[in-house]
Order: structure tokens, then C-alpha cells, then sequence
């Protein structure tokens, strides 16, 4: 089993659990068996100590009867009586060897040895123990003997004194017992104790006089008694390798000299009774752990084995496997878990069925999407480098979706871009791959194509040149389309989808149909982006200008209104058209930077000609972006009143185009510069695709003709029939009609006829600068009503 697996912990906690308590058990029961059995040897100690005493008493008893019959004896008090030390000394030594007594003495009234059997020549010396000898007083029956441990000639004796009295007392007998092995084995019978003897001495410490105990035995004793100092009555001891309890027993004590009894008892022995008490628990113990381990197994059994079923499943889960299902039947948690994860799985796989859909197929059309077709095309580059063979890819966008969509609502829109997928489809065909990457921007991934890409992509314009029907009314979208082949135009997803997209965007603004990717778009592009990047820098610079154009009276061929149209003068790349760098400001917002530049120079230079008298109406084109400007209108204002110029000397022009972008919004922002007294213009009629009713409710007082139409109006008679409904249709609707792109007197003279207001174009004046404009204005100035021709017109514009 692994460490760190549930059923594995659950083994160890129930076994460790169990091992602890019985550990604890055990540890307890075995302090109490060591504490009964110290307190077992201590008693038998304090029995043993008695038992000695009573021994001692007894010796004593046995050398006081002798010594009384001794006493008794006539021939030894005549002995006494005469002085005959010969007779005493037999006489003592016959007695002691009849009851056993190991030393004889015979002391005299004065204290001094008159006979001793230990030392028979030695001539009469004081008893080295008077106060074992009491005084009794005259006439009186013999007293009890007085006893003791001493050393005499060095040797360990139980002494007795007896009185001898004769009747009057005329000595003392004194017997001893030694003090040997044989008294220690006689107590230790009696006992069961070990018993020794020790003589203590201040200088030359401890030495043994007998001992039951052996040789080794007795040197280890010696060794671990502590020094006098620290004695006491019990002790603990080591001796061999068995602990021992020890009780101290001092028998005498005569100035530094000690005579000890040591009784000790071992305490392993006394534990042996206990030994089999510890014997069962240890049985009991291994038992118990064992049946603890079966039924710890079994319980963690019953627990991991449906947790690791249920553990593989949610494996397979986490694979994307869900096919297994969960079959555990329990009324326990581990059941309710199990169907918690039953119905998890059911859950988690639908999940990822509607995830997968939506993180590979547009919901829309039902077509890949762009996380899908890049995989695709990985995939498809990956093959064709095994096999060396081409494939292309087509990106495409709706040409006029967004207007359809802003104009029609999102339903249609939805209704358009499902149409278009399924055309799609048709023309592709699901062998190859068709996705929908966003808005209504396609993609066609062909890898074995039967016919060619020009001519698949054809077909594509084609089939969506067909106007989408929706509810009877007839949609036309069109498309542009971006081709780049592998591995000529890159050799990664990324690479061809870039290069595609780029040649999709030339197709669109070539308005070609189609365009093959070719690596001059791309410096293109770089410059176009180099561009931007300066154009940031050409405001703080001061690199901007400018440049103002006339718009002539057709009636009075007066100048009332100039438009200001803007010139970046590059320090290195001379003069670049607004065509060049206005798109892409639009497209990165940086063209309401622009616009506040413009709208500040020509708000300040017609305040500047105001004060020189001049007072000429300043057009100003805004794009889509500013009208979502809400505080256009509040900056306006505050440009006006700063430069002091009246709001109808500015002049507004708006392109239908970005008036549909959000036409809600931008009535809202138009009706606020009205409001200000500022002239609105519709700039560049008749190119967008905006409805009538909406330029009705749109506060504007100039309808401006694009100069498409006025230059091919000439010789065409459709536009110049569209020219003349365009004037008759300004007209009714109270609006001043102004022509642009005049370039030639034959334009001048039509638009005279037909009753357009004012024109602009190179066959008055180009653009000016503002010194220059001034001038031409003062040359040109008409003073009364219109008395000259257009040709008058054209002679002074040269």
C-alpha cells in the first residue's frame, strides 16, 4: 500500500491509535508492578532488618546464659579470687569453645583486661569498651547483659557483658560472636535477603567484613555505596546488571567507626512475579494490534475501494473519457457521493459538447470559427510540407453588410450572414474547410481545389452579386476577397492569414473583387504605419496646414464660403495627401486629434479675416468618428467664443456615410451644433447608400453634389440627370446645392443652367494658402449683380 494513500492512513490512525492507548496501558501497569515490587523488597527489608535485630537479640540471650553459668562456675570465681590468670584463661577458653562464643574476656572491677582468650599473653590492659560495662549495684540479682558490634583485635564481635557476682560483684565476663559470612548466610536464610557487613571509617571509607554475596559481587556493592554523607536508610544500587534496593543499618558507633549491616534485595527478582502479568499484556497487546489491523483493513476497505472506483472515473473524466458510469449502491455518503459524480459526468460531458461547439463552430451559421479554421490550417500546412504540395486560403469580407446590418437591425443581419455561409458551402463544398472568423469576415481553407483560386473566387463574387432576400426585399452585400497560397505567401497559420487579410483589404480598396497577395502590399502597409507613427509627431510639430478653396456664387460668381481642406507638409517627404494618412487615423481614432487641429486653425483664421473685414463662411469636413463626439458640440463653442467668431461663419460637412454609422446618436450630436447657429452640409451626396427620410430629419442647410457626378455630367445624359434631380431635389427641401469637382467651363455653364447655387473645383481655384486666398478673394471680388460671363469667371481664376 502506498504511504500516503486514504486506506493506508486509515490503517495507520486505527493501529497507531490503538498502539498508544496500549503503550500507555502497558507503561502504567508496568510503573505500578515497579512500584509493588519496591515497595514488596522494602517491606521484606524492614522484616529482614527485624529479623536481624531478633537474631542479634537472640545471640545475646545465648552468650548471656553462658556467661551467667560461667559466672556461676566456683572453680572460676576461686580462680578470680586467687588471681590465677592461668586458670582464668582456661577456664574462658573452655566455656567460649562449649557454646560456640569466638573471644573470652575477663575484666576486673577497675576496667582493665585481666584474661582474654584472643590475646592470652597479653599482659592486663583497659577494655577498649567501658560502656558496655555497667556498674550494678551491691547484693542485687544479675542484670540484664549489655551487647554491642565492635571491633577487638580486629575482628567484627557481637559482644556480651555479663556481671560476675561472687555474691558481690567482683568482674565481668565479656563473649562475642563473630561477625562473618556465616552470620550473613544464617540471616540470609532466615530473610531471603542478601546481607553484608561493613566497617565504615572517615579516612579509609568503606570495607567489607562479610557478605553473601560473591567476590565480584561484594567489590560492586563496595563501589556503589554512596559516602557517608549522603547515607540514608535506603538506597537503589546497581550490582552486576540487576538494580537492588538497599536498606542501611548502622550497628555501631564509636568516635569516626561505623559497623553497617547492608540487606538488599534485588529488584528483578521481585519483578519476576510480575513477569507474567507483563507477559499476558504484552500477548494481549500483539492481539489486539492484529485484530486491529484486519479491521482497520476491512474498514478502509470499505471505504477506498468504491472512492477508488470512483477516483478512476473522475480520471477518465478529467481525460475526456466519459464513458464509464458510476455503479455504487450505498445509503451511506460515499452513495451520495457516487451520484453526485454520476450526474457530474452526464453534466461535465454535455458541457464540453456545447464548450467544444462554441470554442470551434460560430453559432451563427454553424461554419468553423477562427480557433477552428487556424487549427485546420496548421494541420493542413503540416501535410502539405509531408507531401509538398500547395494549398491556399481565402479571406473575404461583406462589402456592405455593415450598412445592411445598421440600417435593417441585427436580425437581418444574422438573416444575411447565414445566407452567405451556406453559399459558401455550395461553392467549396465540406471537403474543404469554410469558417465564419467574426462579423462578416469569412475564410475557405482549400487544400486540393479542382478548379483554380481566381476561379473559385469569382464564382464567390458572383454568387454573392446576388441580392439576399429577406422578407420579399432584396439585400446586396458583395464581397472582397484576399488570396495567399503556401508556402509562396508564408509557411505558418499566422503568416498566410496576414497576408491574405492584407490583400483582402487591397482587394476592397482597389475595389477589385479579389487580389493574390503580393509583398509590395506589405510596404505598403509599412509605409502607411510609418506614416501614422509621424503623423502623431506632425501636430506637436507644427508640420500641418491649411489650405483654403473658394466656392463661387453660380448667380452673383461672389466668394461668401471657403472649405478648409488640410496639407501635411513632411520635412522629408515634401507635400502628402490627405487620401494618405486620413483613413488610417480614422481607423485608429488619432482623427479627433486631427479634427481639433482643423477646427481650431480654421476657427482662429476666420476670426483673424473678421477683423480684417472679411467675412467668409469656413467649411470644415467632420468624420463618423466625430460625430460620436459627444463634447464636439461643447468644444465648438468654446473655439468660437474664444476667437470671436460668429457660429454661421462655420460650416459643418458631414458625409452620409458616417451620419449611418449610428444614426440615433449622431441626430443627437447634429441637433446640438444647429442649436449653436452652426451651417450643416451633406458632403459627397449621392455615394453612400443613406434613405431620404433620414436626410429630412437632419438639420442641415447645404447638399453638396459629389464631383463624380460633375465631372462626367458632360456629354452623359444619365448624370446629368441625376445632377439635375439632386439640384430640383435640394431645392424643394429648402437646402443650398452646391457643386464640387468643377473643372472646365462646360461644368460651370450646365451647372448655371441648371440652377445649382455655388461650385467649387480647379477651374475657379485650386486651393490656397490663407495670404493667398485673401488675394485672390480682393482680385476676383465681384462689386454688383452678376453682369459677366463664365468665361469672365475662368480669365480671372487663371
Amino acid at each position: 500500500m502506498r504511504i500516503n494513500s486514504v486506506r493506508t492512513r486509515i490503517v495507520l490512525f486505527f493501529v497507531a491509535l490503538l498502539a498508544l492507548v496500549q503503550g500507555a496501558a502497558f507503561w502504567f501497569v508496568n510503573a505500578a508492578n515497579t512500584h509493588n515490587a519496591q515497595t514488596k523488597v522494602e517491606e521484606e527489608l524492614v522484616v529482614g532488618q527485624k529479623v536481624f535485630a531478633s537474631l542479634l537479640e537472640q545471640n545475646a540471650g545465648k552468650l548471656s546464659q553462658a556467661a551467667r553459668v560461667l559466672a556461676s562456675d566456683f572453680p572460676f570465681r576461686e580462680a578470680v579470687a586467687t588471681h590465677d590468670k592461668g586458670t582464668i584463661v582456661s577456664v574462658l577458653t573452655n566455656h567460649g569453645a562449649r557454646i560456640g562464643a569466638d573471644a573470652m574476656l575477663f575484666i576486673g572491677l577497675d576496667g582493665r583486661v585481666i584474661a582474654d582468650t584472643l590475646a592470652a599473653d597479653a599482659p592486663p590492659h583497659a577494655f577498649e569498651y567501658p560502656e558496655l560495662l555497667e556498674a550494678h549495684a551491691a547484693g542485687t540479682q544479675a542484670a540484664q547483659p549489655n551487647t554491642g558490634l565492635q571491633i577487638l583485635e580486629g575482628k567484627p564481635l557481637q559482644l556480651v557483658a555479663v556481671p560476675v557476682m561472687a555474691p558481690l560483684q567482683i568482674g565481668w565476663v565479656v563473649m562475642g560472636f563473630t561477625v562473618d559470612n556465616s552470620l550473613a548466610l544464617e540471616l540470609r536464610r532466615l530473610t531471603s535477603l542478601e546481607v553484608s557487613f561493613f566497617l565504615h571509617d572517615r579516612q579509609r571509607g568503606w570495607q567489607p567484613l562479610a557478605s553473601t554475596l560473591g567476590a565480584t559481587g561484594l567489590e560492586e556493592l563496595h563501589d556503589a555505596l554512596p559516602p557517608w554523607s549522603r547515607l540514608a536508610d535506603t538506597h537503589v544500587i546497581r550490582i552486576g546488571q540487576e538494580d537492588n534496593q538497599v536498606r542501611l543499618i548502622p550497628l555501631s558507633l564509636r568516635g569516626d567507626t561505623r559497623i553497617v549491616a547492608v540487606l538488599h534485595r534485588s529488584l528483578s527478582s521481585a519483578l519476576a512475579a510480575f513477569e507474567r502479568l507483563r507477559n499476558t499484556l504484552t500477548a494481549l497487546a500483539l492481539l489486539s494490534l492484529l485484530i486491529s489491523v484486519v479491521a482497520s483493513v476491512a474498514i478502509a476497505l470499505n471505504i477506498t475501494r468504491p472512492l477508488s472506483s470512483l477516483a478512476v472515473v473522475a480520471g477518465k473524466i478529467e481525460q475526456g473519457d466519459y464513458t464509464d458510469t458510476v455503479v455504487i449502491e450505498r445509503a451511506d455518503e460515499i452513495g451520495v457521493l457516487a451520484s453526485s459524480l454520476k450526474h457530474m459526468r452526464k453534466g461535465i460531458k454535455e458541457r464540453e459538447q456545447r464548450i467544444l461547439k462554441l470554442a470551434y463552430q460560430d453559432t451563427l451559421t454553424d461554419l468553423a470559427n477562427r480557433s477552428k479554421f487556424s487549427e485546420r490550417l496548421e494541420s493542413a500546412i503540416v501535410a502539405a510540407a509531408a507531401a509538398k504540395k500547395p494549398l491556399s486560403i481565402l479571406v473575404m469580407d461583406l462589402d456592405r453588410f455593415k450598412y445592411v446590418n445598421d440600417t435593417l437591425g441585427h436580425g437581418v443581419g444574422d438573416h444575411v450572414l447565414r445566407e452567405v455561409a451556406q453559399r459558401l458551402l455550395k461553392i467549396v463544398g465540406s471537403a474543404e474547410c469554410v469558417a465564419r472568423l467574426g462579423g462578416d469576415e469569412f475564410a475557405v481553407l482549400l487544400q486540393a481545389p479542382d478548379r483554380t483560386e481566381a476561379e473559385i473566387s469569382r464564382q464567390i463574387i458572383e454568387t454573392l452579386e446576388q441580392p439576399i432576400l429577406y422578407q420579399g426585399q432584396p439585400l446586396d452585400v458583395g464581397t472582397s476577397i484576399g488570396i495567399a497560397h503556401y508556402p509562396r505567401h508564408g509557411h505558418d497559420a499566422e503568416t498566410l492569414g496576414r497576408n491574405a487579410d492584407i490583400a483582402m483589404y487591397v482587394a476592397k480598396r482597389n475595389k477589385t473583387g479579389y487580389a493574390i497577395y503580393d509583398p509590395n502590399y506589405d510596404t505598403t502597409q509599412q509605409e502607411h504605419l510609418s506614416l501614422l507613427g509621424e503623423l502623431r509627431r506632425a501636430v506637436e510639430r507644427n508640420e500641418l496646414r491649411l489650405h483654403y478653396q473658394p466656392k463661387v456664387s453660380l448667380r452673383s460668381e461672389n466668394v461668401s464660403a471657403v472649405e478648409a481642406l488640410l496639407r501635411w507638409e513632411h520635412p522629408q517627404r515634401g507635400v502628402i495627401s490627405p487620401a494618405l494618412f486620413i483613413p488610417f487615423a480614422e481607423h485608429t481614432g488619432y482623427i479627433k486629434v486631427l479634427t481639433r487641429w482643423v477646427l481650431q486653425e480654421a476657427i482662429r483664421q476666420c476670426g483673424a479675416w473678421v477683423r480684417e473685414d472679411l467675412r467668409l463662411q469656413v467649411s470644415v469636413n467632420l468624420s463618423a468618428r466625430d460625430l460620436m463626439n459627444r463634447e464636439l458640440p461643447d468644444t465648438i463653442a468654446t473655439m468660437l467664443s474664444e476667437a470671436g467668431v460668429p457660429a454661421t461663419l462655420l460650416c459643418l460637412e458631414i458625409t452620409e456615410s458616417g451620419f449611418m454609422e449610428d444614426p440615433t446618436h449622431a441626430q443627437k450630436v447634429l441637433d446640438r451644433l444647429s442649436a449653436l447657429g452652426l451651417k450643416l452640409s451633406i458632403d459627397d451626396y449621392g455615394t453612400g447608400y443613406s434613405s431620404l427620410s433620414y436626410i429630412m430629419k437632419l438639420p442641415v442647410q447645404e447638399l453638396k453634389i459629389d464631383q463624380s457626378f460633375i465631372r462626367n455630367m458632360v456629354g452623359n445624359e444619365d448624370i446629368s440627370t441625376i445632377v439635375r434631380s439632386t439640384i430640383e431635389l435640394g431645392h424643394n427641401l429648402g437646402l443650398k446645392v452646391v457643386a464640387e469637382g468643377v473643372e472646365d467651363a462646360a461644368a460651370w455653364q450646365m451647372l448655371q443652367t441648371l440652377g445649382c447655387d455655388d461650385a467649387q473645383g480647379y477651374y475657379m481655384s485650386r486651393p490656397l494658402p490663407a495670404l493667398a486666398l485673401v488675394d485672390w478673394v480682393r482680385r476676383h471680388e465681384v462689386p454688383g449683380p452678376a453682369s459677366e460671363s463664365a468665361a469672365a469667371v475662368l480669365g480671372r481664376s487663371s
